[in-house]
């Protein structure tokens, strides 16, 4: 099995995009347990593309739409994440599903790894200044959801160009104020250089209190705000690089 054939299935299982990361790339990075990634010589980012009849109509709070979306979309992440993982052992290879969101430290917001930082390492995307992982096509209309494997006939892929420039859109629809409006080349430190990360989660883990339809603590703002998932918005954002 190659690449090419991983992400042939991968498409059949339902998904949008998919990536090859080398696990050297991610070398560094949190995991949980720390040693996570240790047998794993490869990282294989999946992501599936968010509804825009569902993400649009979000100004400055989560709908109940987002709400259901979002656990819908998860479900068949972690879906495709077995299938995929099936299909490689199929093939002799070792893998790991990694749940697309199960949340084990409520304290520092953290899982088993970053899958942003899988799909940045993977040319999923680039990490905008919202922290999210901007894909060329998509924005950051995706979720994501990872499997590691030691399938070393996987050819990784090469990450993105960062694409943000002076654009300013997520910054400027944050209700919380917590975007920086800061650039990176690659990725940034750590998430409080880009962010005020106190006031995020201080604004999604009040939306469930404030809005009886929300169980998750989820917002949505800044994707909706991005010019590269919009299509209408696509000029502009090219017009944002031009500028840079």
């Amino acid at each position: 099995m190659n690449s090419k054939q991983l992400k042939k299935f991968a498409r059949e299982c339902g998904a949008d995009i998919v990536g090859v990361a080398d696990t050297e790339m991610l070398d560094g990075i949190q995991t949980e347990p720390q040693d996570l990634l240790k047998g794993y010589r490869r990282a294989v980012s999946i992501g599936v593309r968010l509804a825009d009849g569902v993400i649009d109509p979000i100004i400055d709070d989560p709908t109940p739409l987002y709400q259901q979306h979002y656990l819908k979309v998860n479900a068949l992440l972690d879906d495709i994440a077995l299938r995929i993982s099936q299909y490689l052992q199929a093939s002799g290879a070792k893998a790991l599903p990694i749940p697309a969101s199960q949340l084990l430290d409520k304290t520092e917001w953290t899982s088993y790894l970053s899958h942003k930082a899988v799909a940045i390492a993977a040319g999923i995307g680039w990490q905008g200044k919202s922290l999210l992982v901007v894909n060329p096509d998509f924005g950051p209309r995706v979720r994501l959801v990872t499997v590691l494997t030691d399938h070393l006939d996987l050819e990784p892929d090469k990450p993105l160009r960062n694409r943000c420039g002076k654009c300013s859109f997520c910054t400027d629809a944050c209700p919380a104020q917590a975007i920086k409006n800061v650039n990176t080349k690659s990725h940034y430190r750590d998430r409080n250089e880009a962010l005020h990360f106190e006031r995020c989660v201080t604004r999604v883990t009040q939306n469930p209190e404030r809005l009886s339809f929300i169980e998750s603590p989820i917002c949505g703002v800044c994707i909706r705000a991005c010019p590269w998932g919009r299509r209408k918005g696509l000029r502009k954002a090219t017009k944002v690089i031009r500028d840079t």
